[in-house]
């Protein structure tokens, strides 16, 4: 097994830090953790599960604090993760296989996210890099940082079996205050250094936390618009995706449609993207496009959000059918949704209306 180091960096997190930490203890990683300033027990706890602490004097620049962890870390093979992460599952035998047969790439590690939407908890899965050796790889950008290669030339990716679990902003407070935070520091990053397609993108997505979708829009014309946007880059389909729903947030389903017409042949391999064109489709009142829009999102494998391919299509397919008349075939379409909130209350309906 190649050695790895996984690296942290902290600051109050101790209502998450020995989670973290206990997850990764069974793999034998080396831990190295940065605090960034913590006054909580975010470093007593640490001293549970590593000696190898130290101190970052904060300078308002995440890849500074990261390239510092990294510095510090005694193998080559570094895996970044956030103190509310938490690893889920590992195959430490094919990591290795692959860091031989990758040396210079970046490994892509998937990250649950937990989220809720119409009362039903859900999964939207991502796969991010976060797993590199350093020799060829650092850290750029003050915020939203990302890994780049220490030669300027663009990153080549492959899939390492590696899942972490992310809890996340706990509260609307919580994703409120961050998303001042970073926009404060994006404004900044980009008045000193410039902009770029997934600053950008960063922008439009911390004003979608603040509820203020017409900057949202703003900033994600402006990313979709920039010379270096790549098609196949995970955060561009994204930002599509959430641009779609900002437009809707603000009844501009002609534009939105418009949208999807755009870039139909580019995305219409996910079901995410699938599912935005049959929700644009049913409140632009086309029906039937809609249906087979969510119809074709069922067959499709490829996704962010769960229940786009499932659950979710089949409702609003249950829904359309209704409409249009047709109970029985609605019914079972509901009765495929399981235990989905809004189906079930759908099916007590039709029950009720029955007796």
């Amino acid at each position: 097994m190649d050695s790895i180091s996984v690296c942290i960096i902290a600051r109050n997190e101790d209502n998450h830090i020995e989670e973290c930490l206990k997850r990764l203890r069974p793999c034998k990683f080396e831990m190295i953790v940065v605090d960034t300033g913590s006054i909580d027990r975010t470093m007593e706890l640490a001293r549970n599960y590593t000696d190898r602490i130290y101190q970052f004097e904060w300078c308002s620049d995440f890849s500074a604090a990261r390239n510092f962890s990294i510095e510090k870390a005694t193998n080559d093979w570094i895996l970044v993760i956030d103190c509310d992460e938490y690893l889920e599952n590992v195959n430490l035998l094919e990591i290795s296989r692959m860091c031989r047969d990758n040396p210079d790439k970046v490994g892509l590690i998937q990250r649950n996210n937990p989220y809720t939407i119409q009362g039903v908890k859900s999964i939207m899965n991502e796969r991010i890099g976060r797993f590199f050796n350093r020799n060829y790889c650092h850290y750029e950008g003050s915020i939203h940082e990302r890994v780049t290669r220490l030669d300027g030339s663009t990153p080549e990716y492959f899939e390492v079996p590696l899942t972490i679990y992310h809890e996340g902003y706990v509260t609307e407070s919580d994703k409120r205050t961050r998303a001042t935070r970073n926009l404060e520091m994006l404004m900044s990053d980009i008045r000193e250094n410039g902009g770029n397609s997934y600053k950008y993108y960063q922008l439009g997505r911390n004003y979608v936390f603040m509820n203020d979708f017409a900057k949202a829009i703003t900033y994600y014309e402006k990313g979709l618009m920039m010379p270096d946007v790549n098609p196949k880059d995970s955060y561009v389909s994204s930002m599509l995706e959430s641009y779609g729903y900002c437009l809707m947030e603000l009844d501009e389903t002609y534009n939105a449609l418009e949208i999807i017409d755009r870039y139909y042949n580019a995305y219409s391999f996910r079901a995410d993207f699938l599912y935005l064109a049959g929700v644009i489709c049913a409140r632009s009142g086309l029906n039937e496009r809609a249906y087979k829009e969510f119809e074709k999102a069922t067959t499709v494998r490829i996704f962010n959000r769960g229940g786009t391919s499932d659950y979710r299509a089949y409702y609003q397919m249950g829904k359309l059918l209704e409409i249009m008349g047709d109970l029985e075939g609605a019914k079972a379409l509901f009765e495929k949704c399981g235990a989905y909130a809004p189906a079930l209350a759908k099916l007590e309906s039709m029950d009720y209306k029955k007796c």
